[in-house]
């Protein structure tokens, strides 16, 4: 069923409008301000004096401290044409409130609201929306050729996957009436490029989709591990499309976080120390994970790139550890052939989805690999490449470097790691190349500042805001306070003062050192001792110094 596209946003005090503008199309979705009510209407019903702005869809609506907000997408960039269906990529939005002011509103409510609004504008500034009015954009092309003809004929909010519908919390009003659905626009957040390609004359179209998952979703270190019902952190599908001479092929890896209970929270330290839970049965989480992927995707292949443990070996489930760091130390990245060569026959056997030219299936993927590292970012993404990169060489057999395929991969990467980590990816590098080259380890380590400074001093907000625009946490309609409200204790904003007047004490009288360097030395040995005295007892409490999450309960993201 194909979406109706809502292009034209008509506004009076009392209602907001939505246009359809397909041709023939007479349905208006009209939403009313003050009573929050949707229902259908008609052209005629618009009033001539409403105020018209042209939008590209709707995200959805949510609830902050002033009341109901209507979130639209107000500009998109089309992407490409995924078999004959153009995908776009949503570049800007807009959130309207349903109030024509907040008056109503007390000087803390107000501000609170503000705050929520910016948590909102910060998951909808964060690069990586895409939509499609006429494809399914949530789904494998394996996924879609093994539906029903009942299922086509769904909306396509009703047969999403839900797992990477994004606004499915911004839609769930528009999701409790059917005769709205054609207003529902199921955006997935991640990566999606297309390029044409050459090879010995003839073109062919590489596609790469990585569709990030809303469930367990969040930011570096205050999301790992996994939660009660299997849902792992930074869980990621990618689908690497082909399509060449009339037929289609498709290849799906994912990754994801360790698939056992563990956290590793933020404390100051570059790398704080990982925390495996003592209280949880882990395999009972690993088992609802694993259940759920092996019904998904069939048999699978866990590749983990973080260190060697236990090995796992079952005739659906089987388990391959390769430290990545020891095996590829001073620069001997050429040793990664060696996982993908152990994993060589594995990959044979799983294959790939494929449809002639004559639109007959004449293969299937029979399982995945599913990669993770500690983040399931920098060195995950590598060994993606150099799986898929053997895949397209299944498909289409040459030995060509595919550079605009390479090339991808690492922009891919990059949006990932942007998404969970807030700075592009590392190592990518040798993922454009082929090569690790020195000037590569040098951008690693400037990522792994801003990654550090990040972590600590801003995810907190970040976090907040994933977890509002997906629904994790509600706000209250009462007018009782929010989390918001919570205060950092003395120790937050008392110990730095003291430690940077101590620090610059240290400094000037260095500076000011007169004939009795005996009197100076004690004076810059008391400040000195001061200053790092204080930063010992701040980076001892480390925790206390961090951005942390307000909105959510410490054992809700553990």
């Amino acid at each position: 069923m194909r979406l109706s596209r809502p292009e034209i946003r008509h506004t009076t005090p009392e209602k907001f409008f939505i246009e359809a503008c397909d041709e023939g199309a007479d349905a208006v979705l009209a939403i009313d301000r003050v009573s929050n009510e949707m229902a259908l209407t008609g052209k005629k019903d618009v009033p001539p004096s409403a105020v018209t702005r042209p939008i590209c869809g709707i995200m959805g609506t949510i609830r902050l401290v002033a009341g109901m907000y209507l979130i639209v997408i107000t500009r998109k960039r089309n992407v490409g044409s995924l078999l004959g269906h153009a995908v776009w990529k949503a570049v800007d939005f807009d959130v309207i409130s349903y109030k024509k002011t907040v008056l109503h509103l007390s000087e803390i409510q107000s501000q609170e609201n503000k705050t929520f609004l910016s948590m909102i504008n910060n998951v909808l500034t964060t690069d990586g929306f895409y939509f499609c009015t006429d494809y399914d954009l949530t789904h494998t092309m394996q996924r879609l050729a093994n539906t029903s003809p009942d299922f086509q004929e769904m909306s396509l909010l009703e047969r999403a996957d839900q797992r990477f519908v994004w606004n499915g919390n911004l839609l769930r009003e528009l999701a409790a009436q059917p005769e709205l659905h054609k207003f529902a626009l199921p955006v997935v957040h991640g990566f999606i490029v297309m390029k044409p390609c050459r090879i010995n004359g003839k073109i062919f179209e590489w596609i790469l989709i990585s569709r990030r998952s809303c469930f367990r979703a969040g930011v570096r270190y205050y999301v790992r591990g996994i939660d009660s019902e299997g849902h792992a952190a930074n869980f990621v599908e990618t689908e690497q499309i082909v399509l060449y001479d009339e037929t289609k092929a498709s290849f799906v890896q994912t990754r994801g976080s360790m698939p056992f209970y563990w956290s590793q929270r933020p404390n100051l330290k570059y790398k704080p120390k990982p925390i495996i839970s003592k209280t949880t049965s882990h395999m009972d989480g690993f088992q609802r994970h694993f259940d759920s992927q092996l019904l998904i995707y069939g048999k699978q292949t866990i590749l983990n790139l973080s260190f060697n443990t236990v090995t796992l070996s079952k005739s659906v489930l089987r388990y391959i550890a390769f430290d990545f760091h020891k095996e590829c130390s001073h620069m001997r990245w050429d040793r990664l052939q060696i996982l993908v060569d152990s994993v060589a026959e594995t990959q044979d056997e799983y294959g790939f989805f494929m449809v002639n030219s004559e639109g007959k299936t004449v293969a299937q993927q029979k399982g995945v690999f599913r990669s993770n590292c500690m983040d399931c970012l920098d060195r995950t993404n590598v060994i993606q490449s150099l799986l898929a990169r053997r895949s397209l060489q299944m498909v289409i057999p040459c030995r060509l470097q595919l550079l605009a395929c390479v090339v991808s991969w690492a922009d891919n990467a990059n949006a990932c790691a942007v998404q969970y980590a807030g700075t592009g990816a590392l190592k990518t590098d040798f993922t454009r190349t082929g090569k690790r080259t020195r000037l590569g380890l040098v951008m690693d380590g400037w990522n792994s500042m801003i990654r550090y400074y990040k972590n600590n001093f801003s995810d907190g907000f970040r976090q907040d805001s994933i977890d509002l625009f997906l629904g994790n946490f509600a706000v209250d309609e009462s007018d009782g306070p929010t989390p918001l409200r919570v205060q950092k204790d003395w120790k937050f904003l008392t110990l730095p003062i003291i430690m940077l007047v101590a620090f610059s004490m240290c400094i000037v009288c260095l500076l000011m050192a007169g004939d009795t360097w005996t009197e100076t030395l004690a004076y810059v040995m008391f400040w000195g001792a001061a200053s790092a005295i204080t930063a010992a007892i701040i980076m001892y409490n480390g925790q206390d110094f961090v951005d942390a999450p307000k909105l959510v309960h410490k054992e809700k993201i553990d």
